[in-house]
């Protein structure tokens, strides 16, 4: 199926679950002239395909303590300690009390968003889509330094001493892929292996591992054959000297995509989400911090509609639109 039709598709599942979602939030689906694809309780009405504030101003949050969290892709106590720095400094910004929340997975991190428990998040780039459609996720922010944004390339890894030279090699092979919602670790494999030859769940098993770094543990450990992973979390573990570079090789790269976004709840009150946002911009890495997002030192302005346009296509090209029914679908079969 090509990729308008899986978007035909996707429309006709979401304006379905939009009728079925609404029967049970009649009065988020009463006052809301569009929402795009966003989950019922959400607005989208100037097409930038994120939620608006709630119109009710009494549903605005202003809380004297704010929830941060960083994407599950590694050790979470790993990333609590490194943006130890950064988080104190949000609360000095801020003039606000700020926790650092260790999530498992990234559904734990999106639903702790949806339900009011998370209100600042770095976001994995292939959860990004579902923590904006499901949890009200408001993308403003990404890694760099003076020349641009961070991007990533989906890198598929096998042991150095390994027979598999190519994608199509991995036929009938034990495969890691990270999780569901994960864009290199899953949705890019989907959308882009057919064309190299192989089809992930047809010529192979998917076996989920959980994470990137698990992933690549389980290839040099010999529990799979083979893993596709973000670039990043390649470089880091060179960087960490957790390995040598030719450890393993790389049998295959994507094209780039946009690494973790930094998001706020769609709840915030407009004047914190914009000092929180200011706070973000006004911000330089530590050195400990610079280290580990490989020379990052800022976080740059983002527009989830243009620049997640590539990983929204590959969603979608996979067969795995952001909507609640492919999230649900996806987590059930990890499970």
């Amino acid at each position: 199926m090509n990729i308008a039709r899986r978007a035909a598709t996707a429309a006709a599942t979401l304006a379905a679950l939009a009728v079925t979602l609404g029967a049970a939030t009649p009065a988020a689906a009463d006052d809301c002239k569009g929402r795009g694809e966003l989950d019922s309780n959400y607005c989208d009405e100037n097409g930038d395909l994120v939620a608006e504030p709630p119109k009710d101003k009494s549903k605005w949050k202003d809380p004297n303590t704010l929830v941060f969290a960083y994407t599950p892709i590694e050790d979470p106590a790993v990333y609590q300690n490194l943006f130890k720095g950064f988080t104190d400094y949000l609360a000095a910004c801020t003039q606000k009390k700020v926790v650092y929340y260790t999530v498992q997975s990234n559904a734990a991190q999106i639903e702790a968003m949806r339900s009011g428990r998370l209100h600042v998040a770095g976001l994995a780039s292939g959860e990004t889509g579902f923590a904006v459609n499901l949890a009200g996720a408001v993308p403003f922010a990404i890694k760099g330094n003076k020349d641009g944004p961070r991007l990533y390339r989906q890198v598929v890894v096998v042991k150095k001493d390994s027979p598999i030279r190519t994608i199509a090699d991995l036929k009938g092979k034990k495969v890691a892929h990270t999780s569901p919602s994960s864009n290199s670790g899953h949705l890019a494999p989907l959308a882009l292996f057919p064309k190299e030859g192989i089809t992930p769940g047809k010529d192979y098993n998917i076996v989920f591992s959980g994470k990137h770094d698990q992933s690549l543990a389980g290839v040099l450990k010999g529990d799979y054959d083979a893993a596709p992973i973000t670039s990043d979390i390649y470089d880091r573990w060179v960087m960490r000297g957790q390995m040598k570079a030719d450890d393993v090789r790389i049998i295959y790269r994507s094209g780039t995509f946009p690494t973790s976004a930094f998001a706020h709840s769609h709840d915030l009150a407009p004047a914190l989400a914009d000092k929180v946002k200011k706070c973000f911009f006004d911000y330089k890495f530590s050195p400990e911090l610079q280290k580990e997002f490989l020379g990052d030192d800022r976080f740059l302005p983002v527009n989830y509609k243009k620049d997640w346009e590539l990983v929204r296509a590959v969603a979608v090209a996979s067969g795995t639109p952001y909507n609640r029914a492919q999230f649900d679908k996806e987590n059930a079969k990890k499970k």
